[in-house]
């Protein structure tokens, strides 16, 4: 049978990474790798593992590329402190370990819980992260956001879902609305995107549209509402971002040539 390290990215998550962790007991080694919490995250952390790392946090993808060669086992399980692997997930991970086939990965299907429900539509539906994998074969690309797995072989998927719980409260989503949009400003940057005036206004307008009447928010009642519009105010701070960006970039003031 292989075995497996479970892999837990964290930062300030005295209140998730005590359930994270207790949902992934069942891994050979727990590696926590904590970007120098400053509450009782590391206290919680060393109570179920002694292996904990601490690394300067650039973007979600930059830590895991770090930490991934730091696991002990040929089998990782990448998890997040918002999220828990179901019962049935545990077994099913088991018995892929237990028999050890061609494959090289493996999607797993998440359930997303926003403000104590589960959202089943609002563009959440299909929800897939490619998280379990031989340590080996997968690495996360370049980007500061939505970075994927790019997995060396092949993938296959799980049956049973790992519980996603992504938002505290509003307070939080907006936390998170700007340090994403923050970052997705940097990566338009980058890739020579433009924050042209129909970014800004339609952007927003089709993303809330688009999820709340054709991927059917509407469906999830006022939590879908709520949450197609925060969707919508991130796609326009993302591009109101990139705008102030490329303004400050502008005037800034040219440097003076050297006179030596």
């Amino acid at each position: 049978m292989q075995k497996l390290t479970a892999l837990i990215p964290c930062r300030n998550e005295e209140r998730n990474l005590g359930d994270c962790l207790e949902s992934v007991k069942f891994a050979d080694e727990i590696l926590v790798v904590d970007s120098f919490s400053t509450d009782a995250t590391l206290e919680i952390a060393r109570q179920y593992t002694d292996r904990i790392v601490q690394h300067e946090y650039v973007n979600s993808a930059a830590q895991k590329n770090w930490a991934i060669p730091q696991a002990a086992h040929p089998w990782v399980l990448i998890v997040d402190a918002d999220e828990r692997v179901t019962p049935g997930l545990r077994e099913e991970i088991q018995a892929i370990l237990a028999a050890d086939g061609p494959l090289d990965g493996y999607w797993l299907r998440r359930r997303n819980i926003f403000l104590g429900r589960e959202i089943r539509f609002s563009g959440w539906q299909g929800d897939r992260v490619l998280r379990l994998f031989r340590r080996d074969r997968g690495r996360y690309e370049d980007r500061h956001v939505h970075a994927s797995l790019l997995l060396d072989g092949r993938a296959g998927a799980c049956r049973h879902p790992l519980l996603h719980y992504s938002y505290r409260d509003l307070e939080d989503e907006l936390v998170k609305i700007r340090r994403y949009g923050q970052w997705g400003a940097e990566d338009a940057l980058a890739r020579g995107k433009r924050p042209t005036a129909r970014r800004l206004f339609w952007n927003p307008v089709f993303a809330f549209l688009h999820n709340y009447l054709l991927r059917g928010g509407f469906l999830d009642g006022r939590h879908g509402l709520v949450l197609c519009l925060f969707q919508a105010f991130g796609a326009f701070y993302k591009y109101a971002r990139l705008w102030e960006l490329m303004m400050a970039s502008r005037s800034d003031p040219p440097a003076h040539p050297s006179h030596e």
